[in-house]
């Protein structure tokens, strides 16, 4: 689809995101660099990072990729050197890096519990810490005139409850946490918009393929109404309108981009059967004998 923004939305802009060499996370970073972002791609497997970037330097796209896990402080702080001392600045950070996988609680050791935290949560939390430096007003490669931006990428999981999905869950919740309390703090003391996408189901992604695999055979559309999957260009776009100016007064928020999915209820009743149950109940409810019933309190 054509995007509807103008492609200079972002020109001049540096982004460094984690978790940009597939997936969603490589969706925004071409959507950014087609927008006129140069675009640092952060992730642990050296071959899936020199492979993004060699694409989006193919789309003519000023690209970078440096490989890092986001749970290790010391690689979240040289990943942002490297990034600044290859394009000069950088203006925005997207925590798109995560970990997922399908487990019942009884079946999930407090290892795997925490392996998941540790790179959404703690991980987000790192990039951030390390990134304050460089998105600051005034910062390094910043302006006096305003600071940088966050993205966090989240989930509706938390918003409810899912099944076999505790630790994303988790995870997720505290994420949304973090942006809240760095939209409050950062935002006034640094001039740094914090904000987060909620993704729903996307097609062709790693983490669909993990939590809906092929084995599975779904029955997700017969008891969520709403179910659809989205694309990886919906969040992209919802990504481009935070980080521009066209969101420059959103702060502290999560942009939910999953078509309602998390409002959906199943239909319990047929919609051509509601008005015969209806007027059967009001007509038993009329010939119902009147009187207040008497309390034995």
């Amino acid at each position: 689809m054509e995007s509807p923004f103008k492609a200079n939305i972002l020109k001049g802009k540096v982004a460094l995101i984690t978790g940009g060499g597939s997936g969603i996370g490589f969706e925004i970073s071409t959507q950014f660099g087609k927008h006129g972002a140069s675009v640092a791609i952060m992730g642990r497997r050296k071959q899936v990072v020199d492979s993004a970037v060699a694409n989006l330097q193919s789309l003519g796209i000023s690209a970078a990729g440096f490989e890092g896990d986001v749970r290790k402080q010391e690689d979240a702080k040289r990943v942002l050197e490297s990034a600044f001392k290859h394009f000069g600045k950088i203006d925005i950070l997207v925590n798109g890096a995560a970990g997922n996988f399908l487990v019942s609680p009884e079946d999930l050791s407090p290892n795997g519990f925490r392996t998941v935290l540790d790179i959404d949560a703690v991980g987000t939390f790192t990039m951030c810490h390390e990134a304050l430096p460089y998105l600051k007003k005034g910062g390094l490669g910043q302006s006096l005139s305003g600071g940088g931006i966050i993205l966090n990428i989240s989930a509706t999981l938390h918003y409810t409850a899912a099944w076999y999905q505790i630790n994303v869950a988790a995870a997720k919740a505290a994420v949304d946490a973090i942006g809240r309390n760095l939209a409050l703090e950062w935002g006034t003391d640094y001039d740094i918009r914090v904000n987060g996408i909620a993704p729903g189901p996307i097609g062709g992604t790693p983490g669909m393929s993990k939590l809906v695999p092929e084995e599975i055979n779904s029955k997700a559309k017969d008891f969520m109404p709403l179910y659809k999957l989205g694309e990886k260009w919906d969040i992209a776009m919802a990504a481009l309108y935070l980080a521009s100016d066209a969101g420059k007064y959103v702060n502290g928020t999560t942009l939910i981009v999953d078509g309602g999915l998390w409002l959906s209820r199943p239909r319990h009743l047929p919609k051509d059967e509601v008005k015969q149950v209806s007027r059967a109940v009001e007509k038993k409810s009329r010939n119902a004998p009147a009187g207040v019933p008497s309390s034995k309190l």
